[in-house]
């Protein structure tokens, strides 16, 4: 600490961030209390990585970091990572059934196989239509991964690891994800559409409207404007006479998305890793075909492998009737028929495929299919190829 006296004034400069300094009046003494870092470092997520290879508690775990822990705890299932690790030597059956299993002859082009249960097979799960997945029942206790673990070379069921670099990773992609985009969610900015659009085609001006409605508004001008800009609204700048006028100026373009972590481990990057890793995989793609801006658009789902393409009418280009479709569909298909189709669907960066998680979960939980979408402003063969049939 280095002091400088100016006249009645003391200034003191610290080597290391300070959270709360206190002096107390004709004391010769001055109390600091250091601020400590609240965000992890990549080399804490690394320690507590080797921790939990050591076995050690959440509690121990927290004490060294000086944390508490539910932050560590917080930590770890928020960064996990799922894994198809199996045990050295062992069928990789994770059938909740495979103990009192007698199905034989599952895979129908082979009919010459000569094993008396298909329970014994690594195919297993693939082909059985009746695959029930048993799950750890450790993972729903401390410290609710894999690291440590006695019976992970063992175990054939899927586990769960905490990796340094991964959660360092989901970190700092978080960090980006969570700062982009406009904060508003589809209900807002329908309601704002339909009563600013429809007043800018008439003539007035933005300020002239949030003037005279005060009580309709809780985003400023700016905002206004940069949702014009950006093709979130129904109206467009063309609508306005005077910013028609001025030189436009480079921006980045405004994103509006309802789930901001949506891109986290569905990169294009994730995608090539998924299909080499399972090339027998279909893919379908999803895209959007729209006409006047704000007026009905098509979804078009296009298999791959066969070249077959649909197409739902839809009355908005919003994430909910991208949904509702998906659950139509898979009312009408059911698991079994709905899986088989849609495996992995490729879609591109817009709005309307912004929250996967509701496209991928189905209203009692269950994991329906993998969805990825490229990075905004890539390069256009990243896209589906639905933008060029």
């Amino acid at each position: 600490m280095v002091a400088f006296s100016l006249s009645n004034w003391v200034l003191l400069l610290f080597p290391v961030p300070v959270k709360i300094v206190i002096v107390v009046p004709g004391a010769s003494k001055v109390v600091i209390i250091l601020a400590k870092n609240k965000h992890l470092t990549n080399e804490d997520r690394s320690k507590i990585e080797h921790l939990l290879r050591q076995r050690k508690s959440l509690k121990e775990i927290a004490r060294i970091f000086e944390k508490s822990t539910s932050t560590v705890s917080r930590e770890i299932k928020k960064h996990s990572v799922s894994s198809d690790k199996s045990a050295i030597g062992r069928i990789p059956n994770r059938c909740i059934n495979r103990r009192s299993c007698s199905k034989f002859y599952l895979c129908e082009d082979k009919p010459d196989c000569k094993r008396q249960r298909c329970s014994t097979c690594k195919l297993c799960n693939t082909v059985c239509s009746e695959f029930v997945e048993e799950h750890c029942q450790q993972l729903a206790l401390s410290p609710y991964v894999c690291n440590g673990c006695k019976n992970e070379s063992m175990c054939t069921l899927r586990k769960k690891f905490y990796l340094h670099r991964p959660a360092q990773t989901a970190y700092k992609a978080l960090l980006v994800c969570s700062r982009t985009g406009v904060n508003i969610c589809e209900e807002e900015l329908l309601r704002l559409d339909e009563f600013v659009s429809p007043l800018i085609r008439k003539g007035q001006s933005i300020r002239h409207i949030v003037v005279n409605n005060p009580d309709e508004f809780t985003y400023s001008q700016k905002s206004i404007y940069r949702y014009v800009n950006g093709g979130l609204l129904a109206a467009r700048n063309i609508d306005m006479p005077r910013v028609c006028r001025l030189k436009p100026r480079k921006t980045k373009p405004v994103e509006h998305k309802v789930d901001r972590r949506c891109r986290i481990g569905r990169s294009y990057e994730d995608f090539l890793q998924f299909t080499a890793t399972n090339p027998d995989t279909a893919v379908v793609e999803m895209d959007t075909v729209e006409g006047k801006k704000g007026g009905p658009v098509l979804l078009t789902i296009h298999f791959r492998d066969c070249g077959f393409m649909m197409a739902f009418l839809r009355d908005r280009n919003t994430s909910q009737s991208v949904i509702d479709i998906f659950k139509h569909l898979y009312s009408r298909l059911g698991k079994g028929y709905f899986s088989k189709l849609f495996p992995v669907i490729l879609t591109d960066n817009g709005s309307e495929f912004s929250n996967p998680s509701a496209l991928e979960t189905a209203d009692d939980g269950t994991r329906r299919k993998m969805s990825f979408m490229p990075p905004p402003m890539c390069h256009t063969s990243f896209y589906p190829q639905i933008t060029n049939l």
